[in-house]
Order: C-alpha cells, then structure tokens, then sequence
C-alpha cells in the first residue's frame, strides 16, 4: 500500500513538473495584437535576459512630464545574440525607441518588440515579425 501511494504521489507530481513549461508559455495572439503596432521611445529601466523570453522595461516620459513604465518581450538571449545584440548593448538610462505590438489589453503599458533602435542608427531584431490578422 505504502509503494503503491508513493508511485501515485510521484507520477502526480511529474505531470505537473512537465505540464508548467506548457502554460507558462503562450501564442502571440494570445497576448499581443497584431493589429496594434506601436513605437515607443524611453529610457532604459532593465533589461532582462532570460527564458523563454527577455524582456525590456522602459520609462517613458509622457507630454505632461508623467514617466510611464512600458515592458516588451522580446526573443530569448541566444537568438538575440544571434541577430547582433549582446549583454551589454543597452544599459540602465540608455535612451532607445522599440517598435512592436500592443498587448491586446489596451490598459496595460505593455507590448511584443521587434526592433530596438538606439540613437546612433544601431537597430537590432529583437522579436518576431508578424502580420496584422484579417
């Protein structure tokens, strides 16, 4: 009895374990709208490189002098590093401009990148490319 309760108990908690990366993980149209681009320009907050996704916080400073905080997700840190962007690209106060989605909540300051532009004409691909849905 005692075996047969423990094999329950661990198989339970394996499904689990493997079922996580599933939900944390969703689709683009899930979060973000294609129909929505956006360009936002700010200076960096944090940045940070981790799986699945990294993302970029930025402080935006609105007409009325109102800073805003705005988040994009981006690529992982491999395929970052792959289209040219390194660790140390951007940093703390750094001003950049990011072109991407709106998140579909239009509440939320938040949004899907695909292109990080610096000042000195630099632009990195940092997240997909996606074609407004019909």
């Amino acid at each position: 009895m005692k075996r047969r309760s423990f094999a329950v108990l661990g198989s339970s908690i394996a499904m689990v374990a493997l079922a996580m990366p599933a939900l944390a993980h969703h689709s683009f149209s899930s979060a973000f709208d294609a129909n929505q681009p956006i360009t936002v320009k700010g200076v960096i907050a944090e940045v940070r490189l981790e799986n699945p996704h990294s993302w970029f916080f930025i402080n935006v400073t609105k007409p009325d002098g109102k800073v805003e905080k705005w988040g994009f997700e981006a690529q992982t840190p491999t395929s970052l590093i792959r289209s040219g962007f390194k660790p140390n690209t951007v940093k703390q106060g750094d001003e950049v401009t990011i072109k991407g989605w709106h998140a579909r909540d239009p509440n939320q300051n938040m949004g899907a990148a695909r292109e990080l532009d610096l000042p000195d004409g630099r632009a990195f691909a940092i997240g997909p490319t996606v074609a407004p849905q019909r």
